[in-house]
C-alpha cells in the first residue's frame, strides 16, 4: 500500500484540500442566497451556472492544459477558483455571482482534469482499479467533512468564504511542489452521442434523469433542510449523512450488479430511491429523515455509475472512453438544469416540495426502465463490466477506470466479432 500510495500522495493531498472548499463554498453559496433574500428560483439559476461552467469546461481544459502544461493551469484555474470565492462576499449580487459560478465551474473541472490525468499517468495497469477506488474514497470523504466546516461560522459572515480560498490555494502547495514529470493528456475522445441514445438509450436517459434529481440535491437541498427548522450544524449533517449513505452503499450495490441483471438491479434502485424520497415529507421526526437521507443517498448515488456499468457491457471496447464521456456531459446537463427547474417549483409550492420533485425524476426514469424492459428487446451482450463508484468528474477519471476494464477479454479477436452479431441480433429484432 506504501509503494501505491507514494507516488500520488501529492496529488491525493491536492484533492482533498481542493473537495474540501468545494464542498464548502457549493453549500455556503445556497445559505448566503437565502440569507441574502434571493428567491429561490434565482438560487436555482446561480446554481446551475456552475454544472454549466462544468460541462462546458470537460471541452476546454484539455485545450488549456496543452498549451501551458499541467503546474501553470493548475494554478491559473486556483486563483480564479480561490478569489472567485472571496468576490462572492464582496460583489453580493445575484448575476455577478451567477457569473463567477460559471468562471468557477469551468475552472474547477479543469483542476479536477489535471489531477486526474495527473493519477493517470502514476498508475500502472494492475494498480489503476486501487487508485481510482482511493480516489472516490478522497473525494466523497473531502465533501462530507467540508460540510461540518459551515459550524464555524455563519454565512453571513467572511471566515467561511476565506476558508474556502485558503483551502483551494493549499491546494496548490502539493502539486507545484513535486519533482515529478508532466504527464501528457491525450484529446478529448469524439463524441459518440447520437449513435449511443439509438443503441443504448436507457443508459444515456439514467445519466440525464439522474442529473436532474443530483443536481437539485447538491444545490437545493440546504434550502429545504432550513425551511424545516434545522441550524447552519444540522444542515451540514444533512448534506454529510447523505454523502456518507452514497460513499458506504454504492460498493455493495454495484457488487451485487455485477452478479446479477444490471439493468434489473438498476430499475430497483431507481424505483427504490425513488419510494424514499416521496416518504421524506412524511418523516415524523428528524431521526428519521436522516436515516431516509442516508439510504436514498446509498440508492441515489449508486444510479449514475450503474448507468455507466450499463453502457460499458453494451459497448466495443475502443467506445468505452467517448461513449463514458458522452454520459458525463448528459449528466452535467441535468445537473444544470436541475436547479433552475427545482427552484421555480419550490419558489411556487414552497421548499418543503424538494423531495417531491426528486422523487418524480427518479419515477420518470423508473418508469421508462420498466419500458426498456418488458417492450423493447434487450441487447445480448457478451462479458460484463465492472462496476465502480462514481461522482461528477473529468473524462481523465474514466479514462483512467475503463483503460483497466477487462484487458484479457479486449485483447481477444473474437469478442469483437461476437459484439458484431450481438448488434446485428438487437437490430433484427427490433425491426
Amino acid at each position: 500500500m506504501r509503494s501505491l500510495l507514494h507516488p500520488i500522495r501529492a496529488v491525493l493531498g491536492s484533492v482533498a484540500l481542493l473537495l474540501l472548499g468545494n464542498g464548502l463554498i457549493n453549500t455556503l453559496l445556497t445559505l448566503r442566497g437565502t440569507e441574502e433574500n434571493f428567491s429561490t428560483t434565482m438560487l436555482g439559476i446561480i446554481m446551475s451556472g456552475y454544472f454549466l461552467g462544468f460541462t462546458c469546461g470537460t471541452w476546454v481544459s484539455g485545450r488549456l492544459i496543452r498549451r501551458i502544461g499541467h503546474i501553470r493551469t493548475f494554478g491559473f484555474c486556483a486563483a480564479i477558483c480561490a478569489s472567485g470565492a472571496l468576490l462572492h462576499v464582496i460583489f453580493v449580487n445575484p448575476w455577478v455571482w451567477l457569473i463567477l459560478r460559471i468562471a468557477y465551474g469551468l475552472s474547477f473541472v479543469t483542476l479536477m482534469t489535471v489531477i486526474e490525468s495527473w493519477l493517470n499517468s502514476k498508475a500502472a495497469t494492475h494498480e489503476r482499479g486501487r487508485i481510482f477506488a482511493m480516489y472516490m474514497l478522497v473525494n466523497l470523504g473531502a465533501i462530507a467533512v467540508a460540510q461540518q466546516i459551515l459550524r464555524l461560522d455563519t454565512p453571513d459572515g467572511f471566515l467561511l468564504f476565506s476558508l474556502t480560498a485558503i483551502l483551494i490555494c493549499w491546494a496548490l502547495l502539493p502539486i507545484t511542489m513535486t519533482r515529478r514529470p508532466q504527464p501528457t493528456i491525450p484529446d478529448r475522445p469524439k463524441s459518440s452521442l447520437k449513435a449511443l441514445i439509438g443503441f443504448a438509450p436507457l443508459a444515456i436517459t439514467a445519466s440525464a434523469l439522474s442529473g436532474l434529481a443530483m443536481g437539485a440535491f447538491w444545490a437545493m437541498t440546504p434550502i429545504y433542510a432550513k425551511a424545516l427548522g434545522y441550524d447552519i450544524g444540522g444542515i451540514g449533517m444533512v448534506m454529510s449523512i447523505t454523502i456518507l449513505g452514497g460513499a458506504l452503499l454504492q460498493i455493495p450495490i454495484g457488487r451485487f450488479s455485477d452478479r446479477h441483471d444490471r439493468g434489473r438491479v438498476m430499475t430497483i434502485v431507481v424505483i427504490l430511491a425513488a419510494i424514499l424520497a416521496a416518504l421524506m415529507p412524511l418523516a415524523p421526526n428528524k431521526p428519521v429523515l436522516m436515516g431516509l437521507f442516508f439510504v436514498w443517498g446509498g440508492l441515489s448515488f449508486s444510479i449514475y455509475p450503474l448507468a455507466v456499468a450499463q453502457l460499458i457491457d453494451q459497448l466495443h471496447p475502443d467506445e468505452v472512453v467517448s461513449g463514458s464521456a458522452d454520459m458525463l456531459v448528459m449528466q452535467g446537463a441535468g445537473s444544470a438544469i436541475a436547479p433552475i427547474l427545482a427552484g421555480a417549483i419550490m419558489n411556487v409550492l414552497g421548499a418543503e416540495v424538494l423531495p417531491l420533485y426528486i422523487a418524480a425524476m427518479l419515477a420518470l426514469l423508473g418508469v421508462y426502465a420498466l419500458y426498456r424492459r418488458h417492450y423493447v428487446s434487450p441487447l445480448i451482450r457478451g462479458e460484463a463490466a465492472h462496476f465502480e463508484p462514481l461522482v461528477q468528474t473529468s473524462p481523465q477519471a474514466l479514462e483512467m477506470l475503463f483503460d483497466d476494464t477487462q484487458p484479457d477479454l479486449f485483447d481477444d479477436p473474437s469478442f469483437y466479432e461476437e459484439q458484431e452479431r450481438q448488434r446485428l441480433v438487437k437490430t433484427v429484432s427490433q425491426n
